[in-house]
């Protein structure tokens, strides 16, 4: 099989009023229906809305209220039309293939119609044989009906009837901007006389035996071919009994690229293989992120028909165990919520990721690697691809595996709020069964693939998750057991008993919630009294960065405000108004500017996330992890609970996360943030790693805002590598010398006294406005920022860290493209690294030191961020800046001068 990728060709779209592109002209006067738009240059993969933009036909819909003036846009057709060379035929059939088409559409080769589709993300597939070998060239034109009248966040679940990305009709983080279009690859695929199909590698080992296995199945699919007169056969199917000798045969190579192992065997009369079992001797495994290294297998299938070759098919996996465990103290009815990768327990340290962007289509390859990347380095070890958004592209988990990101994969249904109760329309079902089959024999062959589960939210009643019993989730359930037996399948996420975190004991198995800071003292009263087994959803609201807001808001809007007083703000995030929780902690004062406004609410955003995560991570495993609620947002809000904002900056809260995450790490219990002078100061210390370790030291230090020591002392303590140790108890008297504000340094020290981990938590001795003293306490005036040399491109592929991108030299057309993957080109993610040394010298505390790139052409991360630097200190760090890559209404969020480097500016709180 040969596949030419055609999405470089010259595409064109046009947009009509319903049903007026299949009348050519008008019944009454006989005149040509014009429609709504002339062609105009189209992206493929993409969506209508970027085309527009382009070409002027709507303004920016991410500016201002703009987004409301694009809704007719989802209530006309659209027309795709391109025309390419024929490739040279095989023996077999040529099939015309779209990966994703969204939504209804009709497909034509030359004006005739060869069929109707409905979906998003099953292959669409035609039989285009003969035109392919009676002529030289082809025109495709692809019709899309307006997108269907689907629910938003808000509706009935029950009466869900597309498998249509929800989260595009409105949801808390994103507008109501329906995207239309050819969101995926579309390509010319040319058989031989036989073709590989569903094909399956996954993988196990036994890691106390250093082996491991890899197992391989897979189908043969023929088509008639020339008779012995030479007459050219019409590519119509036939089945493996018709066939001489069918033979599968399978090739391994180790990351090296050196062969280590081969197995043969016949293809049944049937048309399938048995299922392959490989062994490897002295396997390298696979694990997951801050667990060791991600070695891939090289897996080549060959297809041999009495001896000569027909088909091949490359995949890498990795090598690794897989199993599901109860959580310690479980319920004997609870599901498994522990993983266990290659005999070890993985304590899920997650983030929820929704789609990049509304214009899905349009994610290019580095926008991608840009958010894998940023999970990498924060310590996340498994990704939830959430229900109410897409199912990704290949590339993305191709580099989940690269990468070490275990990936928790749901189907595409949510809740919608009236009710949340999994649609059982017939319709439904049969789509939801077309995406579900496909997604399983593609994703199934990924070693980051870890669990399936149903969708988001879905409830039998109020508050009551659904479980198997449920008609639909039986269905999928059923589905995943016949595709992808090895890997669990939970019914929804929460699964229950009940949907909402609570303090109630024994029946929080795995659940939401909250996703607002609970205030002072009850964010910490809740937290530290639950018992949840498993913490799949849950956040804290923040501000995004003022470099993002200036991108979106007009100017009269860049001020702090509640969102009941803006409708721009109310546009841009209604759910997540900080404002009045804000003034509670900061006072009126915070309200001074909308830079101080934005730095306090992602403060308090960080502050209440990481209480969370770190409670959740002292009851390791009677609770088995976390999955942050959200990683990123595919809308520019105002305000969200997204860790990284729209245009790529990274919040507080991400690099917060990152110490929580940190494979050491060492966390204080507390009740409250404020104790007034005479009080005495409480909490409870505690100290985790992923390896057993001994000898180790918790240093707690509290500390006035100009540096001086209150309190030191020094607790020992040893770690297990799967649980988190209780490591001693502060009890100190707070006195005026505290002053309004202080902080607690923890640090979690080796054998020979060097600093694994660091955290700094913050407290005052005031009755109301605790944090209004950070307002005045130092604005970092005197901190310094020392290059300590000059930007230096960084190596990315020796990292391990390259993209995989189509090259010019790869189009549809040309005659040396063999396989569209083949043909890709390693193109590196442009960076550059620097380090710096940033020193305060001033007399008060510089807060929270952060740093801006200003030429707005880069992304940017450090190794670490928003740290606070008491004065007299020093901290060195390297910051990384990938150039900007990205596509949609984001491909012109780029800096003025392409060549330019990076530019950065450091400030504190």
């Amino acid at each position: 099989m040969k596949e030419w990728l055609l999405n470089g060709e010259t595409w064109e779209v046009k947009g009509y009023w319903p049903w007026v592109p299949l009348k050519v002209s008008s019944m009454e006067i006989g005149q040509e229906l014009l429609g709504v738009t002339d062609w105009m240059p189209a992206t493929v993969p993409g969506g209508v809305h970027a085309d527009l933009l382009r070409a002027g036909l709507i303004e920016d819909p991410w500016s201002g209220l703009n987004s409301w003036k694009c809704e007719w846009v989802e209530n006309r057709w659209w027309v795709y039309r391109a025309t390419f060379a024929c490739p040279e035929p095989g023996s077999g059939r040529t099939e015309l293939v779209f990966k994703g088409l969204d939504y209804e559409a009709q497909v034509f080769v030359d004006g005739k119609l060869l069929g109707e589709h409905e979906g998003m993300y099953h292959e669409v597939v035609f039989d285009v044989t003969e035109a392919a070998r009676t002529q030289e060239r082809m025109e495709v034109t692809v019709m899309f009906k307006h997108a269907p009248d689907e629910m938003s966040q808000i509706g009935l679940t029950s009466r869900t009837y597309t498998q249509k990305s929800r989260f595009n009709y409105k949801w808390d983080f994103s507008t109501r901007l329906v995207n239309i279009g050819i969101w995926d690859d579309v390509l010319l695929r040319v058989h031989e006389a036989w073709t590989l199909d569903d094909v399956s590698v996954t993988t196990d080992a036994d890691p106390e035996a250093g082996t491991g296995e890899i197992f391989v199945s897979a189908a043969a699919r023929g088509f008639a071919i020339a008779d012995d007169a030479g007459a050219i056969g019409n590519g119509a199917e036939v089945i493996a009994g018709d066939a001489q000798a069918l033979t599968l045969r399978v090739d391994v190579t180790d990351p090296d690229g050196v062969n280590v192992a081969h197995s043969e065997s016949p293809i049944g009369t049937d048309g399938r293989t048995g299922e392959l079992r490989i062994p490897i001797e002295q396997a390298r495994l696979w694990q997951p992120n801050g667990y060791g290294e991600q070695p891939l297998y090289g897996v080549r299938l060959t297809l041999l028909a009495g001896g000569d070759v027909m088909d091949t098919r490359e995949l890498k996996t990795g090598i690794r165990s897989l199993s599901y465990a109860q959580n310690e103290e479980s319920p004997a009815e609870a599901l498994p919520y522990t993983f266990v990768v290659n005999g070890k327990r993985i304590y899920v340290r997650g983030v929820n990721m929704t789609p990049l962007d509304h214009l899905y289509g349009n994610v290019t390859p580095e926008q991608y690697e840009y958010y894998v990347l940023l999970m990498k380095r924060a310590g996340v070890n498994m990704v939830r691809v959430w229900g109410g958004g897409i199912i990704e592209k290949e590339s993305f988990y191709d580099l989940c595996d690269r990468h070490g990101l275990l990936v928790w994969q749901e189907f595409v249904q949510s809740s919608s709020g009236i009710d949340n109760i999994p649609s059982k329309r017939p319709a439904f079902l049969e789509l939801i069964a077309l995406t579900a089959v496909s997604a399983l024999k593609a994703k199934r062959n990924h070693v980051s693939l870890t669990v399936w589960s149903g969708g988001n939210e879905l409830m039998s009643e109020p508050n009551v998750p659904s479980t198997y019993e449920d008609a639909n989730l039986a269905m999928l359930k059923k589905l995943v057991e016949t595709h992808d037996p090895r890997r669990l399948f939970l019914p929804t996420s929460a699964s229950g008993p009940v949907q909402y975190i609570t303090p109630e004991k024994g029946i929080s198995h795995d659940v939401h919630g909250h996703w607002k800071y609970q205030g002072n003292p009850g964010h910490y009263e809740l937290y530290s009294d639950v018992d949840n087994l498993f913490h799949s959803e849950f956040g804290v609201d923040g501000v995004s960065a003022v470099k993002s807001l200036k991108k979106f808001l007009p100017a009269s809007e860049l001020r702090p405000v509640s969102m009941n007083d803006s409708l721009v703000w109310r546009h841009h995030g209604e759910w997540w108004d900080t404002y009045d929780r804000d003034i509670e902690l900061f006072g009126e004062d915070v309200g001074a500017g909308i830079g101080l406004f934005s730095r306090a609410s992602q403060w308090i955003q960080a502050e209440g996330l990481r209480f969370v995560l770190e409670a959740n991570r002292r009851r390791q495993f009677k609770n088995s992890g976390s999955v942050i609620w959200q990683l990123n947002e595919p809308y520019p809000n105002a305000s969200s609970t997204s860790l990284v904002d729209y245009y790529g900056e990274s919040k507080m809260a991400y690099y917060w996360t990152r110490r929580a995450y940190s494979p050491y790490f060492a966390s204080a219990a507390y009740k409250r943030l404020n104790f007034r002078s005479g009080e005495t100061f409480e909490a409870r210390l505690f100290a985790g790693a992923h390896a057993e370790t001994e000898g180790l030291t918790v240093r707690s230090r509290l500390l006035g805002m100009d540096g001086e020591l209150l309190h030191e002392q020094s607790d020992a303590v040893s770690v297990d590598g799967e649980h988190t140790a209780h490591a001693g108890d502060l009890h100190t008297l707070v006195t005026e010398a505290f002053g309004s504000l202080f902080l607690l340094r923890l640090e979690l020290l080796d054998p020979a006294g060097a600093v694994l981990h660091a955290n700094d938590y913050f407290f005052s001795t005031l009755e109301r406005d605790v944090y209004a003293p950070a307002l005045t306490s130092g604005d970092g005036g005197r901190l310094t920022a020392t290059a300590l040399g000059d930007w230096a491109a960084e190596d990315t592929t020796a990292a391990g860290e390259t993209i995989a991108a189509q090259g010019d030299d790869a189009k549809a057309n040309d005659a040396k493209a063999n396989d569209a993957r083949a043909n890709d080109v390693l193109r590196r993610l442009e960076a550059v690294t620097r380090r710096f040394r940033l020193t305060n010298d001033g007399d008060h505390a510089a807060l929270h030191v952060h740093a801006e790139e200003s030429t707005n052409g880069w992304w940017m991360a450090a190794d670490d961020l928003y740290f606070t630097l008491l004065p007299g200190e020093s901290r060195e760090l390297t910051v990384t800046c990938w150039r900007k890559r990205a596509g949609g209404f984001l491909a012109g969020d780029v800096g003025a001068a392409a060549d330019a480097l990076p530019e950065l500016g450091f400030r504190s709180f």
